[in-house]
């Protein structure tokens, strides 16, 4: 399958909607309880698909559900001194010790949604659209038949530069595991959805992602048409996630 100027069209339009954009189950969990949405940060260190925060470790340790979002309301994760309900309800951030009801920071400005290591790689950008990668049953079945494993856990953000009020192509970061051990790549394409580029973002448990021959295999290979994976090691554990992610992508946003 090729990503087709209809698709592009499509992606196109994203820009004129961004207030219409999916939701992650987890933000949307999250809006039912505060009335509003959060950026990724709620969640985790640098956006959507970065480890998480001591907030988002608690959610996760209490079920990610919005029983969950109960349990840790008074928790004070970040340790500066205000719960997480007190945080959440004046809009400040419950995960970072610099954001407080008095002082709530950038957190949920748009330009603060966009990693600072996928703006790197896209240095001449200065505007960007940051688009929830939402899943259904539908596409989880379409991934399986692309070869690639996806649940609703994979749900995720798609960051699409935009110049000229066009994208410019996307990034995606996400994770991969190697013999049950969880770190981060980080995924940029062209807009035509061809792998640019595929690095560590963070491999503090899984030391050896960093000296990995796959990432050159996969730059040029569309998205949607990444290799399967063969054998169990770290090569084998990288295209996997680099095959799962690109699915999502290629999904997400053909579905646009």
């Amino acid at each position: 399958m090729r990503f087709t100027p209809l698709i592009l069209s499509s992606l196109f339009l994203l820009l004129q909607a961004i207030p219409a954009q999916a939701m992650p189950t987890y933000a949307r969990l999250y809006k039912q309880q505060y009335g509003y949405m959060p950026s990724c940060h709620a969640c985790h260190t640098e956006g959507g698909g970065t480890p998480v925060n001591n907030f988002g470790k608690s959610f996760k340790d209490n079920g990610k559900n919005a029983a969950a979002l109960s349990k840790i309301a008074s928790l004070d994760s970040d340790g500066d001194g205000f719960t997480n309900a007190v945080e959440a309800q004046a809009k400040a951030n419950a995960g970072d010790k610099n954001s407080t009801p008095s002082k709530v920071g950038t957190w949920l400005d748009l330009a603060s949604l966009i990693p600072k290591e996928v703006q790197a790689l896209f240095p001449t950008i200065r505007s960007w659209l940051p688009k929830d990668a939402t899943l259904t049953p539908a596409d989880i079945a379409a991934a399986k038949a692309m070869g690639a494993t996806l649940s609703l856990a994979d749900e995720n953000t798609i960051y699409i530069p935009v110049e000229n009020q066009r994208p410019a192509g996307t990034a995606l970061i996400f994770p991969a595991n190697f013999q049950g051990k969880t770190f981060f790549l980080l995924m940029t394409t062209d807009k035509q959805l061809k792998i640019s580029k595929v690095q560590v973002m963070n491999a503090k448990n899984v030391p050896a992602a960093k000296s990995s021959k796959a990432y050159e295999r996969l730059v040029g290979v569309a998205a949607q048409s990444v290799p399967a994976a063969t054998g169990t090691d770290i090569d084998a554990a990288i295209t996997q996630a680099v095959k799962n992610a690109g699915a999502l992508l290629y999904l997400r946003l053909k579905g646009a």
